[in-house]
């Protein structure tokens, strides 16, 4: 596991830029899949400001490690975000692109998209490997869409489960632990003070947070975890000054 800090959002989007440009430049091509939420939201702002060809966008497949079950015109949804603040404003061709549909029926859109991983990423072990997962880390220790309350669908056999938030009781598609955990490198980009709770605790007391939040269950057999935080989200890891 490697931890980074930063002290700005700016700094932090960099050096996840060039740490993915060095993974890329080694394997010629690339599997990834994306998150939502504000983060990832300004790192592909950062990406569609990299001047042209700086990233080979036809080297890369775009996938997600999970969407909300709405239609792709709506808000809420991960792939909108992502088409509005990266794909518009590059050069990606379309077939490198593989959105949840989240506005099919969700139990049917799991094993449909859990397929299409099998079909589409490679494959070790039964089991789709991709080159970088990006992971969030919500208030509460979810990450994908596992949540707390759910914590058993992270060791589910199927690549994709239906998840509900939690309050509001809304359907998620969501990759799982098997899935995670597969994968060669697997990075959390996680900003703000509200985060820096659970942050300390999973990195701090991993045994104790495993039974509890499913971001602690983030362990890759690769052994290549990067935790990438800004200054407000380590706050309260110890000896981070």
């Amino acid at each position: 596991m490697e931890i980074q800090i930063f002290k700005t959002l700016h700094d932090l989007n960099r050096s996840f830029t060039e740490w993915l440009m060095d993974i890329l430049d080694k394997k010629g091509k690339i599997t990834i899949a994306l998150s939502g939420g504000s983060t990832p939201k300004s790192l592909f702002g950062y990406w569609s400001q990299l001047p042209e060809g700086e990233i080979d966008w036809t080297k890369i497949k775009f996938f997600w490690g999970d969407e909300r079950c709405v239609p792709p015109s709506d808000e809420e949804s991960n792939f909108k975000m992502t088409k509005d603040h990266l794909f518009d404003n590059i050069s990606v061709p379309q077939e490198n692109i593989f959105r949840i549909r989240g506005e099919n029926n969700p139990s049917n859109e799991a094993k449909v998209y859990g397929n299409l991983l099998n079909d589409e990423v490679n494959v070790v072990n039964g089991i789709p490997a991709f080159d970088i997962i990006i992971l969030g880390l919500g208030d509460d220790g979810h990450t994908a869409s596992i949540f707390p309350h759910e914590i058993e669908l992270w060791n589910s056999n199927e690549n994709c489960v239906v998840a509900t938030h939690p309050e509001t009781g809304q359907k998620r598609v969501s990759i799982t632990g098997k899935v995670i955990n597969a994968a060669d490198n697997v990075a959390f980009l996680v900003t703000g003070e509200s985060k820096s709770d659970k942050v300390r605790k999973i990195i701090e007391h991993p045994l104790e947070s495993e039974k509890k939040y499913p971001a602690a269950l983030v362990q890759p057999e690769s052994g290549n975890l990067f935790w990438f935080l800004d200054k407000k989200a380590a706050d309260e890891i110890v000896g981070d000054g």
